[in-house]
């Protein structure tokens, strides 16, 4: 039998700082990576990611360790400005995937630090 925790907020051992549930289930990051993009990338530290692929400059492929629900997740990202006319985009792919996007200049590049996040609900 599955056991069960019920509350209505998190506190830390000093009783100072808390957070609702509600926050917590709703509005916190699921996965989240920040890792170097350049040679053999490598994740730096990360939160639910189960591995990282480099598809091509510019180009990533974030795989999820849980699934998200569904393919309506929102990613967002950013990495080492070298100048202008550059975005990231950190698209849903699949429940267990993301895809990071860096372009600049309308062409595709490497970044030494790309950070993505990725907010949804959970499989």
């Amino acid at each position: 039998m599955a056991s069960e925790l019920r509350v209505d907020t998190l506190k830390d051992s000093s009783g100072s700082n808390s957070v609702g549930m509600a926050y917590v289930a709703g509005g916190s990051a699921k996965a989240w990576v920040n890792f170097n993009g350049t040679g053999t990338i490598a994740a730096r530290d990360s939160l639910n990611l189960s591995s990282l692929t480099d598809v091509g400059t510019g180009n990533y492929r974030v795989v999820f360790s849980s699934a998200l629900a569904n393919d309506d997740y929102v990613g967002s990202g950013t990495f080492d400005w070298s100048n202008n006319g550059n975005q990231i985009n950190c698209t849903p792919n699949t429940t267990a995937q993301g895809l990071v996007l860096i372009l600049e200049n309308n062409a595709f590049v490497d970044r030494s630090t790309v950070n993505a996040s990725y907010l949804g609900d959970l499989a």
